[in-house]
């Protein structure tokens, strides 16, 4: 999506507030994007607004609403848009039309939508009416918004990160299983900021074997939980597990036991039954990625053990690392994913940093995978719009 006008300043930090009310609502829009939008004439605010959950108005109608309920109209405005307006009916009208009645001068695009809905149709009608459309202003500020939703429309699947707590040597646990805890309670807080904002929280069947996990959002108000998973493909998983206390889970296993899931969808449990070609006792992973993005799952928060960690990255199925390093060194201890030996670096899994910080006394470590990130970027950054 190129930029069909130049940039200013201006039009960067009105941007900027729009991403703000977009990320205001990070909790609340899937499986719609999160979007904000900002009116401005003469560097003042007209009207202002955010995604509603589903079913319920977007950000250009939010702020086509806000405005008027101050008193302004909009003809002759400019707007501010995080996300290309949509153009088709859905559960609520397309917002480009509002737009069009509402004759602004001009409309400044962060990115593209690629849902094969829009896909350009919404600038085009912008532009066809005579409006000046603007686009790529802070693309990538966007994208890290919504990777998941753009993922989902670009590649079927959602944008997944696994979530890991070690050592500075890179240690997870004491080969007794004690692992509570290397990380300090602010690193723990964090990491449930970002179950909060997932649509699923993914873990092993270790793990719920050894822990007896709720896998729930805590200390981090949001008016919708993420379900909960379980990759068990052996189908062992009790069925006193704490999982099925409260909220939907999700089990993925290879075996497939008619009585047991029955019992368990009693309990608020799906089973789905995905076993690799290959391999009939595990649970096809990949297959796994897709048939989440068929339940419009955007993203996906792993808390794992080693071993589905590293299963996970071997697969291809991990876009991203969030780790949590504690000042500690453990010495002979388990590692932090159980992976394939390499004869040859060549092999390595690479990731780019992209965020640090201090979280407490340990720090938190984001790095991704450079070439699935380019790839989503492409769609909505450097197109032909």
């Amino acid at each position: 999506m190129s930029a069909s006008s130049s940039i200013t300043d201006r039009d960067v930090r009105w941007m900027q507030r729009a991403l703000a009310l977009a990320e205001g609502v990070l909790f609340s829009t899937s499986p719609n994007p999160r979007v904000g939008c900002v009116i401005v004439r003469d560097d003042h605010v007209l009207g202002e607004g955010a995604t509603q959950p589903p079913g319920s108005a977007h950000a250009e109608v939010m702020a086509l609403r806000d405005a008027a309920a101050r008193g302004h109209g909009v003809a002759g405005a400019t707007v501010y848009v995080t996300l290309e307006p949509c153009s088709h009916f859905g559960r609520t009208p397309p917002c480009v039309d509002a737009l069009l009645d509402a004759r602004p001068a001009r409309v400044v695009i962060a990115m593209g939508d690629p849902n094969p809905l829009v896909n350009g149709v919404g600038v085009r009608k912008l532009r066809d009416a005579g409006i000046d459309v603007t686009t790529g202003v802070e693309t990538e500020a966007a994208l890290a918004l919504n990777a998941g939703f753009i993922a989902r429309m670009v590649r079927g699947t959602p944008w997944a990160w696994l979530k890991m707590a070690a050592s500075l040597d890179g240690r997870s646990a004491l080969h007794n299983g004690m692992s509570q805890w290397i990380t300090g309670p602010q690193a723990r807080a964090d990491g449930h900021y970002w179950r909060a904002r997932s649509d699923v929280v993914l873990t092993g069947m270790g793990t719920v074997s050894k822990d007896d996990p709720q896998l729930n959002v805590r200390g981090v108000v949001t008016p919708r939980a993420p379900r909960k998973a379980v990759v068990d493909g052996s189908f062992e998983i009790s069925e006193a597990a704490r999982l099925f206390d409260d909220g939907e889970t999700w089990i993925f296993t290879a075996r497939d036991d008619t009585a047991k899931a029955q019992r368990l969808e009693a309990r608020g449990a799906r089973v789905i039954v995905l076993p690799m070609a290959e391999r009939p006792d595990r649970v096809d992973l990949a297959a796994m990625m897709r048939w989440m993005g068929e339940q419009d799952v955007n993203e996906v928060h792993v808390e794992a053990g080693a071993g589905l960690g590293g299963a996970l990255l071997s697969a291809g199925c991990i876009d991203e690392l969030l780790v949590y390093l504690a000042p500690m060194l453990l010495g002979d201890a388990a590692g932090i994913v159980k992976m394939p030996l390499l004869e040859h670096l060549d092999g390595a899994q690479r990731f780019a940093f992209i965020d640090t910080q201090f979280v407490g006394p340990d720090v938190r470590l984001r790095a991704r995978r450079e070439a699935a990130w380019q790839a989503l970027f492409a769609r909505v950054g450097g197109g032909a719009l």
